[in-house]
């Protein structure tokens, strides 16, 4: 008989083996010289950069950590609203859902420069252009959970005397906790990419700002490091969500085993 891996091992073993892949490639390509080093870093030399210049990086990240948080709670408060209010009253989810829609069709490297002339440099624009990106997915996201509801269950429990609210509470908002989870894993991943190109355009401090002063000094192994490192904090952000997931919805758990 065959013997089985463990299923953490063979969840991870597959990608973990395609990343070794790429980079022992990639690395060969360098070492080859078949592109010039100027162009294209091995990835031991934007390693070496990412540790030379962590110091840096990590007080660039803290400031972009700290856009993304306020921009993600406030766009996760602006979809919940709008989710609620669209649901709640039919008129209004007629009128809204497609300027909801319409609002998401404006680039967001078109809009970014308008915000930073608006507000300044500051943390401000940067906030206003997380928010724009979040709201969207956990908007849409919570209103098809709380449309997907089964209406025999609902008038069940009008029939037993449940309000509006209880309706809400016991019924709409547990159902629709699986979507919202799956827009907000979309959501925490747009929301650190808006803030680093809001800070291309203008800033002080934060990854973006970094990446731009790298660039014009053709520091190409530098630029590497710090798309590397966004990255890494956008995959961070959708394990903790995928955390809280676990522990919102237990039941969940309980299907998987």
């Amino acid at each position: 008989m065959k013997r089985k891996l463990p299923s953490t091992i063979s969840k991870f073993l597959p990608p973990v083996i395609a990343i070794v892949i790429f980079l022992a490639v990639w690395q060969g390509v360098c070492m080859a010289g078949w592109v010039p080093s100027f162009m294209l870093p091995s990835p031991v030399q934007v390693v070496q950069a990412l540790i030379n210049d962590f110091p840096l990086l990590a007080s660039h990240a803290g400031v972009t950590l700290l856009e993304t948080f306020i921009g993600m709670t406030i766009g996760i408060i602006v979809g919940f609203v709008l989710a609620l209010v669209m649901d709640r009253y039919e008129l209004l989810r007629k009128a809204l859902y497609p300027l909801v829609v319409i609002s998401q069709t404006i680039p967001t490297i078109a809009i970014a420069p308008l915000l930073v002339l608006w507000f300044g440099y500051e943390m401000l624009p940067k906030i206003i252009l997380i928010v724009l990106v979040v709201f969207f997915p956990v908007a849409v996201s919570l209103l098809d959970g709380y449309q997907s509801v089964d209406k025999d269950t609902v008038n069940l429990l009008r029939s037993m005397g449940a309000d509006d609210r209880q309706i809400f509470r016991y019924v709409k908002f547990p159902a629709a906790l699986g979507q919202f989870f799956a827009g907000l894993k979309i959501a925490v991943s747009y929301a650190v990419v808006s803030a680093v190109i809001a800070e291309w355009l203008g800033g002080f401090n934060g990854l973006g700002v970094y990446m731009t002063r790298v660039k014009k000094a053709y520091s190409f192994d530098k630029m590497f490091a710090v798309i590397f490192l966004i990255s890494a904090l956008s995959l961070i952000l959708m394990w903790i969500v995928k955390i809280l997931q676990k522990k919102f919805m237990p039941w969940e758990n309980l299907k998987n085993k």
